[in-house]
C-alpha cells in the first residue's frame, strides 16, 4: 500500500522527469534581461543577444552567450590576436557547461566543469526553469550583483529544430 508521502514523491519525480524531459535538446536565445529593484532594466548582452544552450539525454548541459554586435578581430587566429581585443571579445560573451539536474519542477542546477570566467568552475549555476508553448524561460533563483546593482535576470530560448 502506498502512503500519501510515497505518493507525493512520486508525483514529485515524475514532474522532475517532465522537465527534464522538456529541457533535452537545443534552443537559441531570444532575450536576456535583468531587472534591479528600481525595475530598471538592462540587456546585459545588448538587444540583439545571440546564444545557443543544448541539454543531452546523458545529463549533460552547454550554455554559449554573445553581444550581438562583437567585432571581429583584426587577426584571422586566435592565437595572433591582441591582448585588447581577445579582453573586448571576451567581455561580450558566456560559455560554460556540465552536468545537470532537475532539483524541483522549477529548478535545474548546472553543475559547472568548464566554463570562459574560470571562478564558475566547480560551482553551479542554479535557474528557475519554466515553459511557455515552444520558448524556456530561465531566471536566477534570486537578486545578485549584475551590472552595478542587485538584479534578477531572465532568458528567454526558442526550442530549435
Amino acid at each position: 500500500m502506498t502512503t500519501p508521502h510515497q505518493a507525493a514523491a512520486a508525483h514529485e519525480q515524475e514532474a522532475r522527469e517532465e522537465v527534464r524531459r522538456r529541457l533535452l535538446g537545443a534552443w537559441e536565445l531570444v532575450s536576456y534581461t535583468a531587472r534591479s529593484a528600481d525595475a530598471e532594466v538592462i540587456e546585459p548582452l545588448g538587444p540583439a543577444p545571440y546564444g545557443l544552450i543544448v541539454y543531452t539525454p546523458g545529463g549533460h548541459m552547454s550554455a554559449q552567450l554573445g553581444r550581438g554586435n562583437r567585432r571581429p578581430l583584426a587577426a584571422a587566429r586566435l592565437e595572433d590576436a591582441a591582448t585588447d581585443e581577445l579582453a573586448r571579445a571576451a567581455a561580450g560573451y558566456v560559455a560554460y557547461g556540465g552536468p545537470f539536474q532537475v532539483v524541483d519542477p522549477t529548478t535545474v542546477e548546472h553543475h559547472v566543469t568548464t566554463s570562459l570566467f574560470p571562478n564558475w568552475i566547480g560551482r553551479s549555476q542554479v535557474r528557475k526553469v519554466s515553459f511557455a508553448g515552444s520558448f524556456l524561460r530561465l531566471a536566477l533563483t534570486a537578486p545578485t550583483r549584475l551590472w552595478g546593482a542587485e538584479r534578477t535576470a531572465e532568458l528567454t530560448w526558442s526550442r530549435l529544430g
